[in-house]
């Protein structure tokens, strides 16, 4: 396959028990994470963009422009991984250590491999060996970059990090690419073949509860462990801390997690609002069902709607549960149906459910939502069905005509569950509008309600005739 997505010769692909896939088996598998973490300042944005060879992450010679974790698709040496760069903690902080956990927290939950930048023309820091620290217990590879090393000089000033116990570092330049090609060649080779970090079955079903301050999280999470009287354990923790709950519902154990509300946007948050951002980040990241809670009281806020992006673009099962039900009059229940039509369109496969968390009022109705949208998000449909299914569906309505070209899908493969993920080889390219018809079509037929759909296209290249 180039590096455009295309792809050109037919013997490069097989048709396995599994699905449609790449000799080397790698094709589709869910790509591994790298997490980039370290002090404000270090140039983990500059790292980032010069692994990605172009300007994606935001850089500024001020601490702390990067206040969210935001992932890139990168590629070395033809193996493909995914790039996260994180924010970085304050040096003077309150509370270093734990601010310090809380992002290293973030990193192994999410990454099959952390890279730790470090300043080597300052040396280790307090922050820097508290992170050495955390990462040396996480039991994934850990690769030091000691960077602003611009020259040979400054390599002495890297040996100085050997200190931090995280094995030889990496001297580099992330600003003028010096010594990043080698930090490449021993990260990819450390790399598992696919991500290890995506959730697998086994164990209580994970659930987290997010939403916007005020919600009702804390108390629908209380109204649960209270009525069914069977918590399994309990976690404590501070206002902005997750708190994980094992709860019998429905005859089975659910964890939940009762994140922090998002107050404001991540980058114009502080303090420990910004901290709690990260962690209901984190709390998407490793749930397998998200249930998103809205004030049905009040008018759909603009929080709302970014709440529900994390989820879908962290590609979870969702559930909507609207709030404070026992608060809505008819005159509210019109403009909230009005705001869902106008607001939430492309939500309608998400399970909806009209609760009450103060009053208990069918909050027992949220157990049948999840389980819905877990088995959608769970669920594969064989290669067979899908192209007899596509088949059909091109035949009645076609793609769109391109350049003067008609585009045909040649084949058709579920490439992955968790969520539902669709690989189209096609001779060029579907146009975004059809995209959005064929998931829409994929919904009607095979359901998939409560889990979000991918569908990826892969365009086949045409062979270019070798002179004679």
């Amino acid at each position: 396959m180039s590096d455009d997505g295309t792809w050109s010769d037919e013997s490069e692909w097989e048709l396995t028990d599994e699905g449609f896939e790449a000799e080397d088996g790698e094709a589709f598998a869910p790509p591994p994470v790298v997490a980039i973490v370290g002090r404000p300042n270090v140039g983990k944005s500059t790292l980032v963009n010069r692994i990605l060879g172009r300007r994606e992450a935001v850089v500024q010679d001020l601490p702390g422009v990067t206040r969210d974790r935001v992932s890139y698709d990168a590629a070395w040496t033809g193996r493909r991984f995914v790039v996260q760069d994180t924010g970085g903690w304050e040096p003077d902080a309150k509370g270093l250590q734990q601010l310090v956990a809380d992002q290293a927290s973030v990193a192994m939950q999410t990454a099959d491999a952390v890279i730790l930048v470090v300043d080597a023309t300052v040396g280790a820091t307090a922050g820097d060996e508290a992170a050495a620290r955390i990462l040396r217990r996480s039991g994934k590879p850990v690769f030091l970059a000691a960077n602003k090393v611009d020259n040979e000089k400054g390599e002495s000033d890297a040996a100085a990090l050997w200190s931090l116990g995280l094995g030889e570092p990496h001297p580099i330049s992330a600003m003028h690419g010096r010594g990043v090609a080698d930090l490449l060649d021993n990260l990819v080779a450390a790399l598992p073949t696919a991500s290890e970090v995506t959730a697998g079955p086994g164990g209580p079903r994970r659930v987290a509860l997010v939403g916007k301050p005020n919600v009702g999280k804390s108390s629908l999470l209380n109204r649960l462990v209270g009525a069914e009287r069977s918590v399994v354990h309990d976690v404590a923790g501070t206002t902005v801390d997750p708190v994980d709950s094992l709860i019998e519902l429905g005859g089975k154990t659910w964890r939940f997690v009762d994140t922090a509300g998002l107050r404001r946007r991540v980058g114009q948050a502080s303090g420990h609002e910004f901290y709690a951002s990260v962690r209901t980040h984190s709390a998407i990241d490793a749930a397998e069902v998200v249930v998103v809670l809205i004030d049905a009281s009040q008018p759909l806020t603009e929080q709302d709607q970014r709440v529900l992006s994390m989820v879908i673009e962290a590609g979870r099962a969702l559930v909507l549960a609207f709030n404070k039900w026992d608060l809505v009059d008819e005159d509210r229940r019109y403009l909230l149906d009005r705001e869902i039509d106008r607001e939430l369109a492309q939500l309608q496969w998400a399970p909806r459910v009209n609760i009450s968390a103060k009053s208990g009022r069918a909050v027992q109705k949220l157990v049948p939502a999840m389980e819905t949208a877990l088995a959608s998000w769970d669920a594969r449909i064989s290669t067979g069905q899908l192209n007899t299914w596509i088949k059909e569906i091109v035949a009645a309505t076609p793609p769109p005509v391109r350049g003067g070209k008609q585009p045909r899908i040649l084949f058709a493969t579920q490439a992955t569950s968790r969520p539902p993920t669709f690989v189209l080889f096609t001779s060029g390219f579907l146009e975004a509008g059809y995209r959005r018809f064929l998931e829409r079509r994929l919904r009607e037929t095979f359901g998939f309600e409560g889990s979000p759909i991918r569908i990826n296209v892969r365009v086949r290249e045409k062979r270019k005739l070798k002179p004679r």
